[in-house]
């Protein structure tokens, strides 16, 4: 079973400025939507809403009442109320999980004992016999994930007891159908049901959730991956995704080592033979590309959210089961460049200065990352929109403590790097970790300018990515996995002021040997900028920094020239600090017309680029 265990909930506790600005607009989102009109489907289905009482506070999009998804975002708000909880333990957004819950367990009650669904129940006959509607087992399934992630990591069993009482329902809908009409059914996006059965069949050993799981295995998708047949390209990637991490689910739950061949043969088929963008990510209109073909596939509906976040719980799963660094080096570029590139975007403009001409100066979430050239995000409204990646932003930016330690026994691996602290179950190990920016300012010391031998030394980006790692209470002995990202151009590391000696590898893991009190360890990894051509056109590239995408600011296709074959030669530091920040912002050099490059997640409501054509000459 899983190789290593992710660390996450008190056990980690974030200190990066920027994750934490990020975490706290999250939960003011959260808690700013209020509760009669998060669960307004609920109780209408119910029949204990009144027309006159929240007439004109009703959510728009997705979550209007004549939507046929309507009531999916509260499952994902409790998900990530849980996730808050478990990571902060806020007792604010708690308390209000859990009188949400109790509103569920009333229209539970309404409904005769097991539907807790925001959508009617007849909904599911109509995908039985081909009547139109859409994905209503998707919808359901969010209500139920909610529930669960409340009983797991918020503590609140009421909720499993409601999930158990709604999955009862199920288990009788499903058993009036043959095996071969039930696999037409889940034909109709069926979303994470599968993983539901196979968390509650782990939590309560029920026989009635693994008849669940034999109904919900989807043949013509996994058998069609461990046969080696192409299922999904111009497929609807987030569609199997969820499947896929049903089967995942359904591992932990019982150890079958065939449904880990299914996650290992889907990320081979969707990862390894697909390719991705730059970015990390994937997609175009939602569907997969073709093997190595994305160049035919540039527009304003790339990389989904959603496939995202769901593709980033996929990989955490597999680097558990086996400890392959190339996940995690996966997770870190699809953070930067999807998940922190796509949500919470917040201008800084300072001093009445406002290039915007009167945008607004923040933005919630981009459905999708386009990738054309001269491209536009499309940020959402807070309450008109509520397409599904609402959803995936408020739980992926409540569980930004995750994957960044892992442990097993007598070890621990390190497998990102923001400033955090973990603290092992008995208390006796601590890890903290910082960052030296190398600025010359002292961590968390605003407004402190001590005279210091560091800014006369270093004058320019120092272009590496400096850590510390203060250990103690280590004891008689800790294996210390340290990730060298698969970027880096070299690495440094220094144990207690000395020298470790070894040749690391970009895109593995150092081992080091740690004990006593007390141990400082050091570690410099550097950077440069970098190249990535796109998969089906090689003259088509990407430039960044370290993990992290660099979009240049035009508004339209341009051609850059390459002189020789460095085509990293072609950027040059641009305003590179302000104040006590190195900023990693660029221009072209040695072009007819300069564009300005800067991080793809600081892109607000600039037209960007994220490649361009080369020529050499």
């Amino acid at each position: 079973m899983a190789y290593w265990k992710m660390q996450h909930g008190q056990s980690v506790v974030l200190q990066d400025e920027e994750l934490l600005r990020r975490r706290k607009a999250n939960l003011d989102y959260m808690m700013e939507l209020k509760t009669e009109n998060l669960t307004l489907s609920y109780l209408m289905e119910a029949g204990l809403y009144k027309t006159s009482e929240t007439q004109t506070q009703i959510h728009g999009g997705w979550e209007f009442p004549l939507c046929e998804l309507r009531g999916h975002f509260l499952g994902h708000w409790l998900s990530a109320a849980a996730m808050h909880y478990e990571a902060t333990g806020d007792k604010l957004v708690l308390a209000k999980a859990e009188q949400i819950v109790d509103i569920l367990a009333k229209c539970q009650e309404e409904n005769g004992g097991k539907w807790a669904g925001s959508i009617p129940e007849k909904y599911m006959t109509w995908i039985t016999i081909g009547k139109k509607v859409w994905a209503p087992q998707y919808t359901v399934h969010k209500t139920f994930m909610g529930l669960l992630d409340m009983a797991q990591k918020a503590g609140y069993t009421k909720a499993l007891d409601v999930a158990v009482h709604f999955a009862e329902w199920f288990y009788e809908w499903s058993g009036r159908f043959s095996r071969e009409h039930f696999q037409k059914i889940l034909d109709v996006e069926t979303g994470g049901m599968l993983e539901i059965w196979a968390i509650l069949y782990r939590l309560t050993g029920k026989e009635m959730f693994r008849e669940l799981m034999d109904r919900y295995y989807r043949e013509s998708l996994f058998d069609g991956l461990l046969e080696g047949r192409d299922v999904l390209t111009n497929m609807h990637a987030n569609t199997t995704i969820p499947e896929v991490l049903g089967a995942a689910a359904w591992y932990g739950a019982t150890g079958e080592e065939k449904m880990l061949e299914i996650v290992k043969r889907y990320w081979e088929a969707a990862v390894t033979r697909k390719g991705s963008y730059a970015t990390g990510g994937q997609t175009c209109g939602e569907i997969w590309s073709p093997d190595g073909q994305l160049a035919a596939r540039l527009g304003d509906k790339n990389q989904e959210h959603c496939t995202v976040y769901n593709m980033m719980r996929l990989a955490d799963f597999l680097f558990r089961e086996t400890g392959d660094c190339a996940f995690m080096d996966y997770w870190e570029k699809n953070l930067y460049n999807g998940i922190m590139a796509q949500g919470y975007w917040k201008g800084s403009f300072t001093h009445g200065f406002q290039y915007n001409e009167g945008l607004p100066d923040e933005g919630l979430l981009t459905y999708f990352l386009p990738m054309r050239a001269g491209a536009r995000k499309g940020w959402a409204t807070k309450t008109n929109d509520f397409f599904c990646c609402h959803g995936t932003l408020v739980q992926a930016n409540a569980a930004l403590n995750n994957a960044i330690y892992y442990t097993r026994e007598g070890e621990v691996c390190v497998c990102q790097y923001f400033d955090s602290e973990f603290r092992s179950e008995d208390g006796g190990l601590m890890i903290r970790q910082m960052t030296d920016r190398q600025n010359g300012n002292e961590p968390g010391a605003s407004g402190v300018q001590r005279i210091n031998n560091v800014c006369p030394v270093i004058t320019a980006d120092p272009r590496k990515l400096a850590v510390e790692l203060n250990v103690s209470g280590a004891g008689d002995g800790l294996t210390l996995k340290v990730r060298i990202p698969g970027w880096t151009k070299g690495t440094s590391i220094v144990i207690d002021g000395k020298p470790a000696e070894g040749e690391w590898t970009p895109g593995s893991f150092a081992e080091l040997k740690i004990s006593g009190p007390e141990s400082r360890i050091r570690l410099e990894f550097r950077k440069a900028i970098t190249i990535e051509t796109l998969p089906g056109d090689e003259r088509m590239a990407a430039f960044l920094d370290g993990p992290v995408v660099l979009a240049g600011l035009c508004d339209e296709e341009r051609t850059l020239y390459v002189s020789g074959q460095e085509p990293e030669k072609i950027l040059a530091a641009d305003n590179e600090r302000e104040w006590a920040a190195w900023k990693h912002t660029y221009k072209t050099v040695g072009q007819e017309r300069g564009i300005r490059f800067i991080p793809l997640y600081e892109v607000g409501y600039q037209p960007y680029s994220v490649y361009f054509p080369l020529v050499y000459r």
